[in-house]
């Protein structure tokens, strides 16, 4: 975070700030009560579920800071071992995010588990304080808002962030009306003090983890703050920890990742087929940014979309959303690459574009919420204006395929609230228990932001890289080797000596 104040009086302030917040982390910490009650399973809301999962309600303090004051709802979901006799524990499906709900992963996730895995633990998932049926926020957006192009700060055609800077306001200043109590609790700490009450409420001394993409990052955080309530801790798509930025880092690693993953994209669609948009993977890449600069100056109507237009902003989303898809099932009839593919021969030659895949008001209005509410309570965001322009013109001229999206200013450069607890700094102190999976070319979390992880928490990690290309890594990418990893570590608790890098199995 940039220092703009007088040298010394920033640093007094700066001393004071931190000095402030470790003391009120510890605090609450110390308030906290350490006991909860045992949960009381029930039957779960819901279709497609797997049978036996079962849902329960955990009350935890709204803050902290006050463990006898008001208190909020946590959704929590289980799918117990179906061998008894081979239960070892555990294992936390931490979701992602920051805003997914976790409430069916038993069931989806489940599915994908190895039989040794799913005999080994309960399978157990929630819904972080916020989000889905827990208690829930809202920022009461309109429809127009709600559009994933208005929340992602893309900049106008020619660069200009004057509009991503009267959106920030507008959404800052609506979620500062409608959010509510929950505003300023929303966090990456408490919820790890959440996931700790649920250990509690479970009976468990320990916990086993799987936390994907953000998940990463909030199980590291509860590995730091609870080490000696960690068991086997699996940490699959890694978010980069630095505690000056976090989610700003976050947001800022898509031009890497994009950039990283794109190849994959261009080489499908210039192959014989189908889809085959140019001779080259060269061919692709010009192809896309020239189509995405003609959408910015004259946008396509898409009835049913949100906004009901394919501009390049759009366009761009939309590259964005399809390279989280593992690459190595591109070729499997109704693909994201196939549908991304058709997007763009459709634009390009002015047909009918295909029907939009559009999220419901009701999901991202409660998804943005909470989402923002996380990003913007973990860590400060910088307030210089010029600062993001700078930042914007330069990533478009290095990163092209983002367009200056991934530095620009957004909602929390305009929150009306500070943190409240200081970022937790993720270090090599606590148990040799931890290990991360990671693609090596990933969208979302690349692969540069998972090696910063690996170097924070030192001896106390092993890392699997997998030859892929796509967001997700265990039992998703299709690699065998870096599932066996897993599933070795999960069931038997043998992790490499060493980082380990396994090749692309099986690619077609």
């Amino acid at each position: 975070m940039r220092i703009t104040n007088a040298k010394a009086a920033s640093l007094a302030l700066a001393a004071a700030t931190t000095a402030s917040l470790l003391a009120s982390t510890a605090a609450a910490d110390a308030a906290a009560p350490r006991s909860a009650a045992p949960l009381s399973w029930g039957a779960c809301e819901g279709t497609g579920l797997d049978p036996r999962q079962e849902c329960a309600t955990l009350k935890v303090p709204l803050d902290y800071r006050d463990p006898g004051g008001d208190e909020i709802s946590l959704a929590v979901s289980r799918v117990a071992s179906a061998k008894p006799g081979a239960r070892r524990g555990t294992l936390l499906l931490i979701p992602g995010g920051p805003g997914d709900t976790g409430l069916d992963r038993p069931s989806a996730l489940g599915a994908k588990l190895p039989r040794a895995v799913r005999d080994a633990y309960d399978l157990v998932s929630f819904d972080p304080r916020g989000v889905g049926r827990s208690t829930p926020v809202s920022c009461g957006l309109g429809h127009d808002d709600l559009a994933i192009t208005a929340s992602r700060p893309w900049p106008a055609p020619d660069g200009s962030i004057a509009g991503n800077v009267t959106t920030g306001r507008r959404l800052a200043n609506a979620c500062a009306r409608n959010i509510g109590p929950l505003r300023t609790s929303i966090s990456t700490v408490n919820e790890a003090r959440d996931i700790d009450r649920i250990r509690q409420a479970l009976g468990e001394e320990k916990l086993s983890a799987w936390g994907v993409s953000y998940g990463t990052y909030a199980g590291a955080v509860y590995a730091q703050m609870f080490p000696e309530h960690t068991d086997r801790w699996v940490l699959d798509s890694n978010d980069d920890p630095d505690p000056t930025r976090v989610g700003r880092g976050w947001l800022a690693s898509y031009a890497v990742g994009v950039e990283d993953t794109f190849p994959a994209f261009a080489a499908y669609a210039s192959r014989p087929g189908a889809h085959r948009l140019a001779a080259t993977p060269d061919g692709v890449r010009r192809l896309f940014l020239d189509l995405a600069a003609r959408l910015d100056a004259r946008p396509i109507p898409w009835e049913g979309a949100n906004p009901p237009e394919l501009n390049g902003n759009v366009l761009r989303q939309q590259l964005l959303n399809t390279l989280y898809a593992p690459s190595r099932y591109a070729d499997l009839p109704g693909s994201d690459y196939a549908a991304l593919a058709e997007l763009i021969r459709a634009a390009r030659d002015g047909e009918e574009l295909p029907e939009p895949a559009t999220v419901p008001d009701e999901a991202m209005q409660n998804a943005l919420a909470s989402g923002a509410a996380t990003m913007c309570n973990d860590v400060s965001w910088p307030k210089s204006l010029p600062r993001y322009a700078r930042d914007v013109a330069a990533s478009r001229t290095s990163h092209p395929l983002t367009a200056g999206m991934p530095v620009n200013v957004m909602l929390c450069a305009f929150w009306p609230d500070e943190p409240r607890d200081k970022p937790v700094r993720i270090t090599s102190d606590g148990p040799s228990n931890v290990l991360l999976v990671q693609n090596r070319r990933d969208p979302a979390t690349p692969y540069s932001g998972a090696l910063k992880l690996r170097r924070a928490f030192g001896k106390r990690a092993r890392m699997v890289t997998a030859d892929e290309t796509g967001h997700g890594a265990y039992v998703t990418n299709g690699n065998a080797c870096s599932d066996r990893y897993v599933t070795d570590f999960l069931v038997g608790g043998q992790r490499p000596e060493r980082d380990t890098f396994c090749g692309a199995e099986g690619s077609r």
